[in-house]
């Protein structure tokens, strides 16, 4: 006898069936969605250690995977690792590349930082609030791989900062 469970996280529903007797699941599926979906694809030189980041450390969904690639499910959207043979070279600094995530919830934001504290994570540059006092104000932190690429993580106090609030001009740290 099987039941369904719908297990809420990361962003993102997936619907279980687990066996009631010996507790394994049995099957997965994430329903059909009606939102848009990000994608980014980014270098790695080793499948393990982008595991080991990723899915033990930031907690992503693991998804498919051969010899040259793995799919992650970041809150929802999809990140693909992809092996390159290139050199990867540290960054100066963070900017001008670098992706993330921008939460609207501040509880959530609090979490990931404490997951990453937790987890050893490798802070590129530890958590800071921007913009005090004012309608662009957040909170930021940011993570770097094993392979150099940048992640930074925010929550806005006033959500129109997000795409809005076009009279400012301060964009980052620069």
């Amino acid at each position: 006898m099987t039941k369904p469970l719908l297990c809420k996280g990361l962003g993102v529903n997936i619907f279980v069936d687990i066996n009631l007797s010996s507790g394994q699941i049995i099957s997965h599926s994430t329903p059909t969605m009606n939102k848009i979906i990000f994608h980014l694809a980014f270098p790695v030189t080793n499948i393990p250690q982008t595991k080991a980041f990723y899915v033990d450390g930031l907690g992503c969904i693991p998804g498919r995977e051969n010899p040259h690639a793995l799919i992650l499910n970041l809150y929802g959207h999809q990140l693909v690792a992809h092996i390159t043979k290139e050199p990867l070279t540290p960054q100066k600094g963070i900017y001008p590349r670098h992706f993330g995530l921008i939460f609207t919830q501040e509880k959530d934001w609090q979490q990931l930082l404490e997951t990453a504290k937790i987890k050893q994570l490798n802070f590129r540059e530890e958590p800071k609030n921007r913009f005090l006092g004012s309608p662009l104000e957040h909170h930021t932190f940011f993570l770097e791989d094993p392979f150099y690429n940048l992640m930074e993580f925010k929550y806005y106090r006033y959500p129109e900062a997000i795409f809005g609030s076009s009279e400012y001009t301060e964009i980052g740290d620069r």
